[in-house]
């Protein structure tokens, strides 16, 4: 196995020994040469929304240079995360981004099997950070309208048995696949039940003019981590992220997603053994 990273140092303690770390960067075309040398699948796994400057371009620019590279060095399947967003609504940009990074990685010409989610429930999702930031810094909440918004969370342990199922998977042509767990619900539903096992008592009070704009602002000021990234989230999250087709539940019908209560449950107690 071999993991690119632009800060090797930061991996290297928190890979197996079998690991393989090595350094480049992802907008530098000539830095990746030779990275995926012998790679039969490779895992794309990047995006820029916490970068500077316009990320739509990067992200496109990135996922050029990462399937031109994948060609030459004759990957045979890119895997693939995205993001939940029903194509003909009109969708945030940090969306609209995910699913044309796909479209990139197919003109490559390499196969790619997409993974399009919703939250991901675990360590390090930017949604679930944000959730854990507001609840357990703040007693009382003044909720936007983006707090009911509908979404289909799904553990991050159930995500990772999709990704790692994907290496398998028979097929010779592209493949999208929408996944989530059996649970569709709002964001506030998923603040009260995070607060619910953490035993907090939390006090939402609904501000519908609160505006993407001082949303973010809002967000920014309680959560330093979100200073840059924002407005970009609260853009996403004011569209629905839910599971409209059958597919990943036929093609692998040995995953069965958790639902919300016990996805939160199992992020706490992983992070309790960390």
């Amino acid at each position: 196995m071999r993991c690119v990273t632009r800060r090797p140092e930061a991996l290297q303690c928190c890979v197996a020994p079998t690991t393989e770390v090595v350094s480049a960067n992802i907008l530098d075309r000539e830095s990746l040469k030779g990275t995926m040398d012998g790679v039969e699948i490779a895992y794309y796994m990047i995006h820029s929304m916490g970068s500077r400057g316009d990320f739509e371009e990067q992200d496109r620019r990135a996922a050029h240079n990462f399937g031109a590279e994948a060609r030459r060095a004759g990957v045979g399947r890119i895997i693939y995360l995205g993001g939940l967003g029903e194509t003909s609504e009109e969708l945030s940009p940090h969306l609209r981004s995910r699913q044309e990074v796909a479209e990139v990685l197919r003109a490559s010409g390499v196969q790619v099997v997409e993974f399009r989610a919703s939250i991901v429930i675990g360590s390090g999702s930017l949604s679930f950070e944000m959730i854990r930031s507001l609840v357990e810094r703040l007693p009382v909440m003044v909720t936007p309208r983006w707090v009911n918004v509908t979404a289909q969370p799904m553990a991050i342990d159930d995500l990772l048995q999709y990704l790692s199922a994907a290496l398998d998977l028979k097929t010779d042509d592209h493949a999208i696949f929408e996944i989530g767990g059996p649970d569709a619900v709002s964001y506030g539903d998923l603040m009260r039940e995070y607060a619910r096992q953490r035993g907090l008592k939390r006090l939402m009070i609904p501000v519908p003019l609160l505006t993407p704009r001082l949303s973010s602002l809002w967000l920014g000021l309680v959560t330093p981590l979100y200073s840059r990234i924002g407005r970009k989230l609260i853009d996403s999250i004011r569209h629905p992220t839910v599971v409209r087709d059958n597919a990943a539940r036929q093609t692998f019908p040995h995953i069965r997603p958790q639902g919300v209560r016990e996805a939160i449950a199992s992020a706490l107690g992983n992070e309790g053994r960390e």
